[in-house]
């Protein structure tokens, strides 16, 4: 069995005008199912100037998700770690310090719903052979990324909002966005994007090479 990402259209939002999808992304390895971000399930006022919608998650069944990962904790990305109480939910630590001290930095109830267990992370950890966590601050202090390792060829990363938008990887500023681009990826899935984001082909490589 090959490991494989599925991203699932979880809920939209309006920023200035635009509309921006959410995405969680599965992960289904050999040796588990992962769920990167929760999404949001319901509404909260505390976000109301986002014009959220959520849409049905009816693809994801919490039961068949062994490990879920919070690349940060901002809401639309654990909105919905309430659906699984009792499954490990991997964060770093400086995050969920953060998520829990600073106010209006997210839906405080949204990070600590009842049954929710979380393994703080400590920089870079192994999840599942082959699936790493890095951390890759810029968005917040404490996000970090998901880089999965194909066979044989360039990893994916699952970004969370490291990168929001295709431009912050083309011209990166933050720590976290140059780290994207020097693990030299094939494919990057951002948490707002319909598809992912790859590195551009280096046409003069190609003629060289013919």
């Amino acid at each position: 069995m090959t490991t494989t990402i599925t991203p699932i259209h979880v809920a939209d939002l309006v920023a200035e005008g635009e509309l921006m999808p959410v995405y969680v992304h599965l992960i289904d390895h050999p040796d588990g199912r992962v769920l990167v971000d929760t999404g949001f399930t319901e509404l909260h006022p505390a976000a109301a100037d986002l014009d959220p919608r959520v849409l049905s998650q009816r693809e994801i069944d919490p039961a068949s998700i062994d490990l879920v990962v919070n690349t940060h904790l901002h809401f639309d990305h654990c909105g919905g770690n309430h659906l699984f109480a009792g499954t490990p939910v991997y964060v770093q630590r400086r995050e969920l310090e953060d998520a829990r001290t600073e106010e209006g930095y997210t839906i405080p109830e949204w990070v600590d719903p009842p049954g929710v267990r979380y393994v703080p992370v400590d920089g870079e950890h192994e999840l599942l052979p082959g699936v790493r966590l890095l951390p890759a601050p810029g968005h917040t202090r404490g996000s970090q990324v998901v880089v999965v390792q194909g066979a044989g060829g360039r990893p994916t990363v699952i970004t969370g909002d490291t990168a929001v938008w295709f431009g912050e990887l083309d011209e990166p500023e933050t720590e976290g966005q140059r780290l994207i681009l020097a693990l030299e990826p094939g494919a990057v899935w951002l948490s707002h994007a319909h598809e992912p984001w790859r590195p551009p082909v280096d046409e003069s490589a190609d003629r060289s090479g013919s």
